[in-house]
């Protein structure tokens, strides 16, 4: 099959104005839809990678604002902890005071309670060895002035005394 000797020029001239009247359509009606649908795609995924970019952007500020707020809270945790802790300590401390002064006063209650026991002993002792005294010297009063010789002595000594003072 020779292709030049079934060369036809009116066959040839009639392929090639349905070529270029079909590449024609293409051009007018086919080519513009695709080439429109190809560049609206493209923008389509260039705006999805811009959102992307954009959503991880936000994200990396909504994490450091996660961040800042956690360590704020962390902040303000330990702020707390340390007030606690101090006021445990003074409470502590005011009660130490506070049992302190409680005992002093105790002690001392306790030490003017036995100061006076123990005047109110010494006075009462002295009473009763007054008491005994008196009972005693009156014995022996007696008994010296129940003999008439030892009632003289006693008078002579007596006097003798008061002479000599």
């Amino acid at each position: 099959m020779d292709i030049f000797n079934d060369f036809s020029v009116g066959l040839f001239a009639m392929q090639l104005v349905i070529l270029l009247l079909l590449l024609f359509l293409l051009a007018k009606f086919a080519w513009k839809p695709i080439l429109n649908s190809l560049s609206e795609r493209e923008e389509g995924i260039q705006n999805a990678l811009d959102e992307a970019d954009n959503a991880r952007k936000e994200m990396q500020n909504l994490q450091a604002d996660n961040q800042r707020l956690l360590n704020e809270a962390r902040a303000e945790r330990d702020e707390m902890l340390k007030e606690a802790r101090e006021m445990k300590n003074k409470m502590i401390e005011d009660a130490k005071e506070e049992a302190n002064e409680a005992a002093s006063k105790l002690m001392a209650q306790a030490q003017a309670a036995i100061q006076t026991e123990k005047k109110a002993a010494i006075s009462d002792l002295k009473s009763q060895v007054a008491n005994l005294s008196i009972e005693i010297a009156e014995k022996v009063v007696r008994d010296e002035l129940s003999n008439k010789d030892k009632q003289e002595k006693l008078v002579e000594s007596m006097l003798g005394e008061a002479t000599l003072n």
